[in-house]
């Protein structure tokens, strides 16, 4: 199911990734010490500016800064909207 929100201008939609459940040496990490995520998966894109086009597409699995975006619930799913300026790279 394609997701009806269309951001305006050049921003884009983000499905972020599940927060790591365990460290690297198996460690369960608790709810409350779990890292904000910082990578996702784009779900839905603007149409850019007129002069600048958008750069990432549905689809593009994207690193962005820690505190970027807003975080917003839809259909009980959780989603980040934010400027395509704030994601550093597509994966």
């Amino acid at each position: 199911m394609a997701l009806s929100i269309k951001p305006i201008g050049d921003r884009v939609v983000v499905e972020a990734a599940p927060a790591e459940e365990k460290t690297a040496s198996g460690i369960y990490i608790p709810d409350t010490a779990k890292e904000k995520p910082q990578r996702g998966t784009v779900v839905a894109v603007g149409a850019g500016k007129t002069d600048e086009p958008l750069t990432v597409k549905v689809g593009d699995e994207v690193l962005y800064g820690k505190y970027s975006g807003t975080e917003i619930t839809y259909e009980g799913k959780e989603y980040l909207i934010m400027k395509e300026s704030d994601i550093y790279a597509i994966l």
